[in-house]
């Protein structure tokens, strides 16, 4: 994963719902679309049917991303093998052969692991992991709760927790959660991270909102 041209910061388009929506983000610049299966809560998720068919329309140049709640690799394995994407994104916690498991099965196929930002223990947390994966993605979920929270919750977190684990780890990192138009360049200023991705920022009444998703690109370009 390497930046297209120095300083520009890319932007993934998560939680996309249709070919349309797809196309959509891919005119107005998105360099990869999060396409979510299967999760215990939050917004976006489609079948697998319909990321597969997702993934065969995404143009060169854009990443694919399926985004699991999988703990189990070989399940994550056979999610990949139906959907045909290009990168795994991760959203829960996996033992450390799994990530092994994984890189045998899919050669070639990017892993991206969220870590969710609290306090100190999050930079930790992703330094521990980031050997094993080929991104970092921070978000503003809960993995403690009863029902967990795996992204999509709308919430900023503690960007300066952010800045430290970009500083720390040696993978490109994603900023995630509660990203819209209005923060997304003092996020950028602030984290200086490889992406950002963005969900309910750009959408309204869960649709992808085409004035929201230009203002939002605006925004990275002004400052990237």
């Amino acid at each position: 994963m390497t930046r297209t041209r120095a300083g520009v910061t890319r932007v993934k388009i998560c939680c996309i719902g249709s070919l349309a929506e797809a196309a959509l983000a891919v005119r107005h610049g998105a360099a990869a679309l999060g396409l979510v299966s299967e999760m215990p809560s939050g917004p976006g998720v489609i079948d697998e049917d319909l990321i597969a068919r997702i993934a065969a329309r995404v143009p060169p140049g854009v990443a694919s991303f399926l985004l699991t709640c999988e703990q189990d690799a070989g399940r994550i394995i056979a999610q990949q093998r139906r959907t045909r994407v290009g990168t795994i994104q991760i959203c829960d916690r996996l033992e450390g052969g799994a990530y092994r498991e994984l890189r045998r099965a899919m050669p070639g196929v990017a892993l991206v692991q969220v870590v969710h930002v609290g306090g100190e223990e999050s930079i930790a947390e992703a330094v521990a992991v980031a050997p094993r994966v080929d991104a970092i993605l921070l978000d503003s979920g809960n993995q403690q709760l009863a029902v967990k929270e795996l992204g999509g919750t709308g919430r900023t977190h503690d960007w300066e927790v952010s800045r430290r684990v970009r500083e720390s780890v040696s993978v490109p990192v994603y900023l995630a959660g509660g990203l819209k138009a209005e923060n997304v360049a003092g996020a950028i200023g602030r984290v200086a991270p490889f992406g950002v991705d963005v969900c309910s920022g750009v959408r309204t009444d869960g649709k992808l909102d085409e004035a929201k998703l230009a203002a939002f690109f605006r925004a990275v370009a002004d400052v990237s």
